[in-house]
């Protein structure tokens, strides 16, 4: 499942791996953390790769590593697990041309959260090890492993979507709404025809790359005989008229927007040889108001299989594709787990070599895993906990790898049988919070690991969990950026409080330097949407220090609707958002003005996107409650958001209008008493900045006093060397003018 949201979470709760650079003129260390100094290069989560991958023969690491005094730019560097030698296999510094991206590249890479790095931001395997393809700069460069470095394509235009086909026999890649496809080391041709702007081929349309975490949209055999390729008619899709407010300027750009409750782009689907030839339509049904979710190609290349979507995302349909004819038929159906509910998808399945099916499902209430053999469902994962991801496949051996949320808090990895019958055993530590990824022969381990007090590390470890080498092993030692800070660092504390029908709501606790019979205000960090869980074991990186450093008490709940607590959970936001949400977080505040080193007049809530939106609807429905809040680029007005992720949970807009009056924040947003400041990227493509202009007029003509920052030229994503400082000082300066501030 996909979030518009999850970026906007990741960047401002923890900064990350490949956030803002800053200056390296940071000699004198204060031990106290500055937002400065949180957001500066080098990282304090330390060196934490992106991109791991095993080569095929399992014999080379690749990994992107940042620079040390940039951590925005990544390069691609090598790991011979033979010798234990790294090196870098592509600079990007000396290869790259420093070409401005396309238009529609900048906007692909912010549907895919790396809109702000810099350099290396993806690469692919040659299948015979041989070595990757690099997308740099809009151009294409194909690094061997001995050093040499060939350049594919130099063109002012910029080569989106590119890709080895299986065999690597052939290089493709999407240029000005075209598919291009030619043999490695031969000049591309374009294998779609050009139509009229409206018409795109290759590409995922806006809400498959923005919500369903489908970024492609074309898919090679494995024997490289052919491949399905996307058609997109955008031209039924509502224009909305974005305005980029610069520094210096305004941009508008009509961007092909679809508003929940609007038409959708029209998607169909056909079967080509390499060079073009021989297309074939596929068929998808009558019914063309539909989401095409996920293509694949059967192991043996003789069937496709599509994933087909009602629009109310309540039925999906496994359609098996004859790929000679186009011909198409339900292999089987998938409905929600319950009528009030919808169907998260995933990319937790695997088709096996033996014809059957690996599939994740909700149908028992909660993420586990089956076996389909195109006749009988054999369960193969068990426990009220969800299973959340599928880590490999060894089918040699019949063994499956898969990571659960246990005791709510941490994910551990998992190996069990594909034949059923056996209890699970544990291959990771229960020290840590753990999630992995797996060669495809399901032979070697990739692992990923945090805990409160350790950043992330990563390893090589074998099917059985042992460690074979670092990757990153990151510790805390000499050194490390996050060193000078470790006396300073407050170790989380975890704990329940019940919401209104007795439910288990998870809250993470960090108090600030203390005195005894004095009282301390509370910073209440919440997201309160659906997807992101924000209160975990794993590390919460140095924004939460740095404001704990400050004399504020730092706080987090997640409640209802929150991600890895099942079906049951998650469903009280079914045409309701705003509603069940909020009454979870004001327990959370009544928990903290029970606590005798709580300032329980001092408690400010702070959220950006969804928790942005929350912020609005919490003030609104307790007046008095909090002393102040913070709302960063909320949509006020869901009517303004698009189809597949608004419609999942709110249905549709023509259908049930009165449930989104309800949730909007527009109406009672003249109700808000306390001090608000409202924060949005005047650019944001994403939450359209029209959500706050329309929330301004209104509090402005109710005469409401509020405060605004609003920031020329950022997207959803306000972030930089300069930026995010400025961001975070402005929030705490206006927390202090209404005196919510520490004990003198």
């Amino acid at each position: 499942m996909r979030s518009l949201f999850i970026a906007a979470f990741a960047v401002l709760a923890s900064p990350a791996l490949g956030q803002e650079p800053v200056s390296a003129n940071v000699n004198i260390v204060d031990p106290v953390l500055s937002f400065e100094r949180v957001f500066a290069s080098p990282s304090l989560n330390g060196p934490v790769p992106r991109g791991v991958q095993l080569s095929p023969d399992g014999k080379y690491l690749t990994i992107l590593r940042n620079r040390e005094r940039d951590s925005q730019r990544d390069e691609l560097w090598g790991f011979d697990i033979a010798s234990g030698e790294w090196r870098i296999l592509v600079d990007s510094e000396k290869l790259g041309s420093g070409r401005e991206l396309s238009e529609d590249e900048k906007m692909q890479r912010e549907r895919a959260r790396v809109g702000n790095l810099k350099g290396i931001i993806r690469y692919q395997w040659a299948s015979d090890g041989s070595g990757v393809l690099v997308p740099l700069d809009g151009d294409l460069y194909f690094a061997r492993l001995d050093g040499s470095v060939t350049r594919l394509t130099d063109t002012e235009e910029s080569e989106l979507n590119p890709k080895l086909s299986s065999q690597s026999g052939y290089v493709s890649f999407v240029r000005d709404r075209q598919l291009w496809v030619g043999k490695v080391g031969e000049e591309p041709a374009p294998i779609t025809p050009k139509e009229e702007d409206t018409i795109r081929w290759g590409e995922a349309e806006f809400v498959a790359q923005e919500e369903m975490s489908r970024l492609t949209g074309y898919w090679w055999s494995p024997d490289d005989s052919g491949l399905v390729v996307q058609r997109t008619d955008e031209s039924p899709v509502g224009i909305v008229t974005r305005a980029a407010i610069g520094a210096t300027g305004t941009k508008v750009f009509d961007q092909r927007y679809p508003v929940a409750g609007s038409d959708n782009a029209l998607v169909e689907l056909f079967v080509m040889k390499p060079d073009g030839s021989g297309k074939v339509k596929i068929d998808l049904g009558e019914e063309t108001d539909i989401y095409v979710a996920r293509v694949n190609w059967a192991p043996d290349s003789s069937a496709i299989y599509v994933q087909r979507q009602n629009r109310e995302q309540t039925v999906l349909d496994m359609l098996k594709v004859d790929p000679a004819t186009g011909e198409s038929t339900v292999w089987f159906t998938e409905s929600a787990a319950r009528e009030d509910y919808w169907i998260n998808l995933s990319d937790n399945y695997r088709f096996l070599n033996d014809g059957t099916l690996l599939w994740w499902s909700e149908r028992s209430g909660a993420g586990h895993f089956y076996r389909f053999d195109g006749t009988t469902w054999t369960r193969l994962t068990f426990g009220d906990e969800p299973v959340t991801s599928l880590v490999g496949v060894n089918q040699d051996t019949r063994e499956m790898f898969f990571q659960q949320t246990t005791n709510v808090l941490s994910q551990q990895i998992y190996k069990t049988y594909l034949d059923g019958g056996n209890p699970p055993s544990l291959v990771s530590d229960p020290a840590y919070s753990n999630s992995a990824a797996m060669d495809k022969s399901g032979q070697q381990m990739i692992v990923y690991r945090s805990a409160p007090n350790q950043p992330p590390q990563s390893y090589l470890a074998d099917d059985r969990g042992k460690r074979l080498t670092w990757i990153e092993e990151n510790a805390i030692g000499e050194g490390h950026p996050y060193e000078p800070y470790v006396l300073g660092h407050v170790t989380p504390e975890y704990g329940i409080v019940k919401a209104e029908d007795g439910t288990d709501l998870h809250y993470m606790i960090m108090l600030p330097k203390m005195e005894p019979g004095k009282t301390y205000p509370v910073f209440y960090y919440h997201y309160s949407g659906p997807g992101p869980q924000i209160v975990d074991k794993g590390w919460g990186g140095a924004l939460a220090q740095a404001i704990v450093d400050k004399g504020y008490v730092y706080f987090a709940l997640d409640g209802r609707g929150t991600a890895n607590r099942g079906v049951d959970f998650e469903q009280p936001i079914y045409r309701a958002m705003g509603g069940i949400e909020v009454r979870d977080q004001k327990v959370g505040a009544q928990f903290l003005k029970t606590l005798d080193y709580v300032d329980a007049d001092k408690i400010a809530i702070y959220g950006w996107s969804y928790g942005g939106y929350m912020t609005l609807k919490q003030l609104e429905a307790d007046p008095g409650l909090y002393a102040a809040g913070v709302s960063g680029a909320p949509v006020t007005k869901w009517e303004l958001y698009d189809t597949h992720y608004t419609e999942r949970f709110m249905g549709d807009p023509r259908e049930v209008p009165e449930a989104y009056d309800k949730a909007s924040a527009i109406p009672e947003a003249t109700k808000i008493t306390d001090p608000l400041l409202l924060i949005h990227g005047m650019a944001d493509d994403n939450v359209v900045f029209e959500n706050s202009s329309e929330l301004i007029s209104v509090l402005q003509e109710g005469n409401v006093p509020f405060e605004m920052m609003l920031y020329p030229g950022y997207t959803h994503r306000v972030g930089g060397p300069k930026i995010s400082p400025h961001m975070w000082n402005s929030i705490f300066r206006f927390l202090e003018s209404h005196g919510v501030t520490p004990p003198e």
